[in-house]
């Protein structure tokens, strides 16, 4: 059996990624990772709901990806449940927006936060074809494309380290509220979301490098309608249709495509259509796939 720890899983595109994995193979086991064991317990049951044989192959993981704590227990609760099995993958979803958020939560959800998951899993995956994919979003390299040139190589250099990352996110901490100040050190305007994304990519980068033998590679599920953009829709007063924003099934797609394809590299961003695209400007969905080192 193919074991696959998914985050923020029992909502939204998390939620529809590990039905989409349980769907698309039956020799997979989701670890469904919640911050809340009662709201993985409602998940759990609307996945059996669906397909009475998932709930042999859900197994429930408290995790909040925002605390060293809770993801060192969870991956001690992993570890003991796989009983000395390999982790076939690792989909790092759980994110938030920055809505109701400051950057300094964003940046420890979306970034510092897949970051604790990787480097606490890593020891359990499959030394040889395990699988991480970090969910991140288009926002990532359109804020890249605002950014100063030597700004923006910085993004895209796998040489790079997580001191490097941990640096960045301190400097523009240290900016927050004044976004003259984020133009005048070359990265554009202030966009904690656009950021973190932008980040997490780069820490993507940086993963690859340091585990040639896995597939580590990120993805915009694309414009979804979730508890996250539902603020957006209401703002705008359309449907979600109407704006052109597609539902979490389709949005887990491109992730589930990363961690089951046959694929011809690793340190990759792909767009939501399953096409590899840019770290450095929007591709729309449909167009050509990228195909630059």
């Amino acid at each position: 059996m193919r074991r696959i720890l998914v985050t923020g899983a029992n909502k939204g595109i998390g939620f529809a990624i590990a039905k989409g994995i349980l769907a698309e193979a039956a020799d997979t086991v989701v670890f469904l990772g919640a911050r809340d064991p009662g709201r993985s317990a409602e998940a759990l049951r609307a996945l059996v709901a669906i397909e009475p044989n998932y709930g042999t192959r859900v197994l429930p993981v408290e995790i909040d990806v925002a605390s060293d704590a809770s993801v060192a227990r969870a991956a001690k609760t992993v570890h003991e449940m796989l009983g000395g099995v390999g982790l076939y993958g690792v989909v790092n979803n759980a994110g938030i927006g920055d809505g109701a958020h400051g950057m300094r939560d964003v940046l420890n959800v979306n970034t510092v936060g897949v970051h604790r998951v990787c480097e606490s899993f890593l020891p359990m995956l499959e030394p040889r074809g395990g699988r991480i994919v970090n969910v991140t979003s288009a926002a990532g390299p359109m804020f890249v494309s605002k950014c100063s040139d030597p700004r923006r190589r910085s993004f895209l250099d796998p040489s790079t380290e997580w001191s490097d990352l941990e640096a960045l996110m301190n400097e523009c901490l240290a900016m927050e509220g004044d976004d003259g100040a984020f133009a005048r050190a070359g990265l554009g305007e202030s966009n904690p979301y656009g950021l973190s994304k932008a980040c997490t990519n780069a820490y993507t980068l940086q993963l690859a490098r340091r585990h040639p033998k896995l597939a580590v590679n990120a993805c915009t599920p694309g414009f979804i309608e979730t508890d996250m953009t539902r603020r957006y829709v209401v703002s705008r007063g359309k449907t979600a249709a109407e704006l052109g924003m597609k539902t979490p099934d389709e949005g887990a797609r491109c992730p589930v495509f990363l961690l089951f394809a046959e694929l011809d590299g690793s340190g990759r961003y792909y767009g939501s259509d399953g096409k590899r695209s840019p770290l450095d400007r929007y591709r729309a969905p449909g167009s050509p796939a990228y195909a630059g080192d």
